[in-house]
C-alpha cells in the first residue's frame, strides 16, 4: 500500500479458511485502498457490525461510525463504487451468496459466542502465515531497553499480562496502564532513558488518551508497535507497525482471546530476538523454586 503503512496482514486475506464470510468479504473490498481517518472509523464499524452491514442505511452507518452522512458516500465512492446504495447492493449480494448459516446457528446464544470467538481464531492463525509482521516487531521489543507496553481501560489487561510474562526475559519492562498527565511523563521517561520503541494494546472503544500517548511516543522517536481489533484502529499512523486481531461482538462486552493469543505470539517472537531469553527464564525458575513460590 502507497505511503508506507504496515496493515497488519490484510493484503493475505486470501488464505482464509473458515472465517466470517462477511468480515472476510468487508476487508476485501477495502484491502489496497487509501483511506482518510473518517472512512477508516466507516470500515472498521462495517467489519465490527458485518452481520449488519448489508442493511445498514447511510445515515445509521454514519451514526454508528461517528461520521457525516456525505463521509459514508465519499467511503462508498473511494472503494470504487457509485455511491452507498451500490455498496450496499454488492453485501447484500455477497450475503445471499454465501454458504450455510453463522458458526453455531442453532446453539445456545452462549454457545454461539464461544464458536464466533473460535471463527476469530481461525482468522488469526490463518493471518500467521505470514509471519513477518509479528517478527519485526518482536525485534523491534526486544531491542528497546527500557520498553513501555501500554492499554488503557479494556486493553490495560492485555498490557498488563504481557508485560508480566515479558519482564521474565525483558531486562526493563514499564506498564503504562494508566491515564492522565502522568501517563505522557512517563513515556517521555522512557524515551529520555533509552527506549526505541513502545508495544500499545488498542481495543475498543479506542479511547481519545490512546491517541494522545501515542502522538508523544511517536515525538520522541519511538516505533509504535500496536495490536489492535482492526487494520482499521483509529489510533494507528502510517509508519507504526500494526497487527490485528479480531474481538468477540457476540456478548454484552467484547472479548478478545484472538488479541490476548496475538499478544502471546509476539512475546514469543520478542524471546526469539532476545539471545538471553532462554538463560533468563531458567534463572528465574531456580529462584522460584528456591523461595517455593508456586505449589507445584
Amino acid at each position: 500500500m502507497p505511503g508506507g503503512r504496515s496493515w497488519g496482514w490484510c493484503g493475505g486475506l486470501h488464505r482464509l479458511g473458515r472465517v466470517e464470510e462477511s468480515s472476510a468479504r468487508l476487508l476485501k473490498l477495502v484491502e489496497g485502498h487509501r483511506l482518510t481517518p473518517a472512512q477508516r472509523r466507516i470500515a472498521h464499524c462495517l467489519v465490527r457490525r458485518a452481520a449488519d452491514a448489508p442493511f445498514l442505511s447511510s445515515v445509521e452507518l454514519a451514526e454508528l461510525a461517528g461520521v457525516s452522512q456525505p463521509s459514508v458516500t465519499r467511503f462508498a465512492v473511494a472503494l470504487g463504487f457509485d455511491g452507498y446504495p451500490a455498496l450496499r447492493r454488492a453485501l447484500r449480494e455477497g450475503a445471499e451468496e454465501a454458504p450455510g448459516a453463522r458458526a453455531g446457528g442453532g446453539a445456545h446464544p452462549y454457545q454461539q459466542a464461544v464458536l464466533a470467538e473460535i471463527e476469530q481464531l481461525r482468522v488469526l492463525a490463518a493471518q500467521l502465515a505470514d509471519p513477518g509482521p509479528v517478527e519485526r516487531a518482536g525485534r523491534l521489543l526486544a531491542g528497546s531497553r527500557p520498553l513501555p507496553v501500554l492499554g488503557l481501560r479494556a486493553a490495560a489487561a492485555q498490557a498488563r499480562g504481557f508485560g508480566y510474562f515479558a519482564a521474565k526475559v525483558h531486562p526493563d519492562v514499564r506498564v503504562l496502564d494508566e491515564g492522565g498527565s502522568v501517563l505522557l511523563d512517563r513515556i517521555e521517561a522512557a524515551a529520555a532513558a533509552g527506549a526505541g520503541a513502545l508495544l500499545c494494546f488498542a481495543l475498543p472503544r479506542h479511547p481519545r488518551e490512546v491517541r494522545e500517548a501515542l502522538a508523544v511516543a511517536r515525538r520522541a522517536g519511538l516505533s509504535v508497535v500496536t495490536v489492535a481489533d482492526s487494520a482499521f484502529a483509529p489510533v494507528a499512523e502510517p509508519g507504526d507497525v500494526l497487527l490485528a486481531a479480531p474481538v468477540g461482538t457476540a456478548l454484552s462486552f467484547d472479548t478478545a482471546a484472538a488479541p490476548m493469543m496475538l499478544g502471546r505470539v509476539l512475546l514469543e517472537a520478542m524471546c526469539d530476538a532476545l539471545p538471553d531469553a532462554q538463560t533468563r527464564l531458567e534463572e528465574f525458575d531456580a529462584r522460584a523454586e528456591e523461595r517455593g513460590v508456586f505449589l507445584g
